[in-house]
């Protein structure tokens, strides 16, 4: 919505995706990380320079949902996150 200025449908992430969001005075580099089992382990390839980290949930998987705790608290024990912002968006 930042970008285009209206909601937009989205699917999952397979695998990575890189945005520039330019949002009145304020540029983002966005990067939006797949959450497969197989991509998690590269997140912290990511993780250098971040400011901010926006995790988000499927709160209706409720299966996934302890997985998804375990993994952002995990993540969040990363030295190079240490002064990130975090939002949890569910």
């Amino acid at each position: 919505r930042l970008q285009v200025g209206e909601v937009v449908t989205t699917i999952p992430t397979i695998g990575f995706n890189v945005e520039q969001v330019t949002y009145k005075n304020l540029k983002f580099q966005v990067w939006d990380l797949g959450g497969q089992t197989s991509i998690r382990p590269y997140w912290r390839c990511y993780y250098s320079n971040t400011d901010a980290i926006i995790y988000v949930v499927d709160s209706a998987d409720r299966d996934r949902i302890g997985i998804s705790k375990d993994e952002l608290l995990y993540m969040l024990r990363e030295e190079e996150l240490a002064g990130a912002i975090l939002v949890v968006l569910a």
